[in-house]
């Protein structure tokens, strides 16, 4: 399937709209202000620990304090404490680890109070961004992600993504990777690194050894709370993380980040460069592209299918619901099959909702009922085929005795939530119109203000379509009245974009005649 990424960029704000086959599947915003994000290292240390949670508030000078839960401390926490505090000190003066000795790992049924001192200092990196009223989630098992492997300080695992089938490749990466690795550190090969050549993954790894030689600067001088590592932007980390050979287009309105997007693929992918592509023409680049008319058919609570089929979204603080409908068009066909056939198009349509709204935690999704358990099992085994693209862990379950199912989908960030009400044009929100049968009297009255005014003016109104041919209809017209009675042809337009009721004048220099 072919894959386009749609970037549009303002002053404030960056959006970035990935297309699959023409059809909006994640769509994600980021102020250009943004003082953290996923991924971020900070030094942080240690306000307030809570044996009862076995977990601890952490200050790395975010306006909440963020969590750091025991579980994911990690089992290197000691090692990491031992680096943190020795480079600070300067009594460790290498920006490698070859010569820093490993601690034995830590228990995973420990205390938090037996790890930190309260106002200890240690690395951390943000794992999820705020959400409602909480603060940042952190971690101590810090990762370093480049386009083929991730590299892990104080390990010396050498692990291979599960994604990549061939056993045969997941030898040859893994022998390559641990003859080349860094001492005391761990390689994750990712699943972009399958057919790459020694050199691909020497460089990656020479990259992230830079960027750990930044955080040893960087720890030497500062104090906490501080940032020490700044993840890339986020449309660079999507470029890094999703970028394959079923991509076909990169479009980017700013010519500034064209420019620094070029330079960034340039890097991780030179052959990619040529799918990168300025976007100049004159309407928004969101609108050529059908992104703004999917985001407003996709981001309500309901959301309808081609035949006419539709599922309704219903958030609580708990869990997400979903409830799916065969609609009037279902076809009078057999019971089951009608069904079935419904609830396939419903789950690749859920699956696709979950990605672009970016929803997580607990989904519970109210299927049509159907008494088949092959049908039920094979509407389970197309659940996981649409959300196979899902970058975000997930978990599904198959469905239970009362026709439920159940996923869990790992949550980074606040759910994307674009509000696609507007304020009717007509009434502006009021819920009152004037009558409908007065539109020509208002219309009548302005033109007799305007002759008046500027007798000598040319004179176009501009109305909506149906206005419009109202005004031409019949012989003699009310256009044609209008001419008997001012001795004057006043040219009618149409706009489809105009309300009802709306209408406008213009002068023969196409300037619109103000009324008020």
């Amino acid at each position: 399937m072919e894959k386009e990424l749609i970037i549009k960029s303002s002053p404030t704000e960056v959006e970035i709209a990935l297309l699959e086959g023409s059809k909006l599947v994640e769509i994600h915003r980021q102020k250009t202000n943004n003082s953290s994000t996923v991924g971020d290292i900070f030094l942080a240390s240690a306000k307030k620990l809570m044996p009862g949670l076995n977990a601890g508030f952490m200050d790395i000078g975010h306006r909440k304090d963020a969590f750091l839960h025991y579980t994911d401390l990690g089992p290197q926490i000691k090692s990491l404490i031992k680096y943190t505090n020795a480079v600070m000190k300067g009594s460790y003066n290498n920006n490698q680890l070859d010569h820093f000795e490993l601690e034995p790992d830590n228990p995973k049924t420990g205390k938090i109070d037996q790890v930190f001192d309260k106002n200890g200092y240690v690395l951390v990196q943000v794992l999820k961004e705020p959400i409602s009223t909480k603060g940042p989630r952190l971690s101590c098992e810090l990762t370093l992600p480049g386009r083929y492997v991730v590299l892990t300080p104080f390990s010396d695992i050498v692990a291979v993504s599960k994604k990549i089938a061939s056993n045969d490749e997941r030898k040859r990466l893994k022998v390559l990777v641990e003859s080349i690795k860094p001492k005391n550190f761990g390689v994750i090969v990712r699943t972009a690194a399958e057919g790459k050549k020694v050199a691909d993954l020497h460089n990656d790894i020479k990259e992230l050894e830079d960027k750990w030689k930044t955080i040893y600067e960087q720890l030497k001088q500062t104090s906490a709370p501080d940032k020490i590592l700044s993840e890339i932007d986020k449309t660079s980390t999507i470029l890094r993380d999703i970028l394959n050979d079923n991509f076909n287009k990169i479009t980017i309105d700013d010519k500034d980040l064209y420019n620094s997007i070029k330079d960034y693929l340039g890097n991780i992918a030179p052959d990619k460069v040529k799918i990168l592509q300025q976007y100049k023409g004159s309407r928004p680049i969101f609108d050529h592209y059908d992104i703004n008319r999917q985001i407003k058919a996709s981001f309500g609570k309901t959301s309808t299918m081609s035949s006419g089929a539709y599922i309704v979204i219903e958030h609580t603080e708990a869990m997400h619901v979903i409830d799916v409908n065969s609609g009037p068009k279902m076809q009078r066909k057999d019971q089951e099959d009608a069904a079935m056939s419904v609830n396939l198009e419903a789950a690749e349509e859920i699956a696709r909702q979950l990605r672009l709204r970016d929803i997580g935690g607990l989904i519970i999704i109210d299927f049509i009922d159907m008494r088949t358990p092959d049908n039920k099992v094979s509407l389970f085994n197309k659940m996981r085929d649409f959300m196979e693209g899902d970058r975000a862990q997930h978990t599904i379950l198959p469905l239970s005795k009362f026709g439920l199912m159940q996923i869990t989908r790992q949550r980074t960030r606040p759910e994307v939530n674009i509000d696609t009400t507007e304020v009717c044009p007509a009434c502006q929100g009021s819920g009152k119109v004037n009558p409908s049968i007065l539109v020509i009297d208002n219309i009548q009255r302005d033109i007799d203000y305007i002759i008046d005014s500027r007798p000598k003016s040319k004179i176009r109104l501009q109305v909506n379509q149906f206005i419009y041919a109202y005004l031409k209809n019949g012989f003699p017209s009310i256009q044609m009245k209008w001419f008997g009675k001012y001795k004057k042809w006043i040219s009618l337009s149409s706009d489809a974009n105009f309300h009802l009721f709306e209408y406008k004048f213009y002068d023969e220099a196409d300037d619109e005649i103000r009324l008020s």
